[in-house]
């Protein structure tokens, strides 16, 4: 999942930085209103968490806009402003959560993982498609109760297009959402994650739990999709 961070305390960006690449997640950075939205209209983000006191131009007026751009990632705020009006402007302007500093880094976490999984129709922790488990906080994966290790970027993958089971996924989408902003799209690095995500989930190839689309990219086989 790619994540943009938007906050002009260079300390508290650095702190977000590490703790949400720490935790799986591929970060962008801004430190001011006119370069958020120039990166929320460039960039597919699955998650922006956004300042409101910003230089050049402040997180509603980002959010605002942002909307009205058609960006359509989740949204939450993250300020030291904690009057109830200011919340209710925040949300108003699109935001669609609001946590205000100091802040628990697990509370932060957590608001993240679920307003992901809201996005994408997953209010339950726990995604399940046939014989395939996946729980977005354990970040454990199993087929038909049987637990199965995945490295960090396997996992990012299938859980992207658990995410998006009915969608054709191209590979440079799914580059996209695990790598950060400066990595090579034109990578094949993607067709590699795919191949060990089928041997892995289906070693004797009986489920066939992803299906290529010659030429389009990806998605979970249909005959797993709800």
């Amino acid at each position: 999942m790619r994540i943009l961070i938007v906050e002009d305390d260079s300390r508290l960006l650095t702190q977000l930085d590490t703790l949400l690449q720490t935790n799986g997640y591929s970060v962008d950075l801004a430190d001011d209103g006119a370069k958020a939205l120039f990166l929320l209209s460039e960039h597919p983000y699955d998650l922006a968490i956004i300042d409101i006191g910003l230089p050049v131009m402040d997180g509603f007026e980002v959010i605002q806009k942002a909307r009205k751009n058609s960006v359509t990632c989740p949204i939450l705020i993250l300020t030291a402003r904690d009057r109830w009006q200011e919340k209710v402007e925040g949300l108003d302007a699109g935001a669609d959560d609001y946590l205000t500093k100091p802040f628990q880094n697990e509370e932060l976490l957590a608001r993240v993982k679920a307003l992901i999984r809201r996005s994408a129709g997953q209010a339950n922790p726990t995604i399940e498609l046939g014989p395939i488990s996946l729980n977005t906080l354990s970040e454990q994966v199993s087929v038909s109760g049987q637990d199965i290790e995945l490295t960090a970027y396997e996992y990012k993958v299938f859980e992207y297009l658990l995410l998006n089971p009915k969608k054709v996924v191209s590979k440079t989408e799914l580059t996209e959402h695990i790598y950060d902003q400066d990595f090579d799209l034109d990578s094949n690095v993607i067709e590699v994650f795919v191949g060990r995500l089928r041997k892995k989930l289906d070693p004797e190839g009986k489920i066939n739990p992803i299906e290529t689309m010659r030429g389009r990219g990806y998605r979970i086989s249909r005959e797993f999709q709800v």
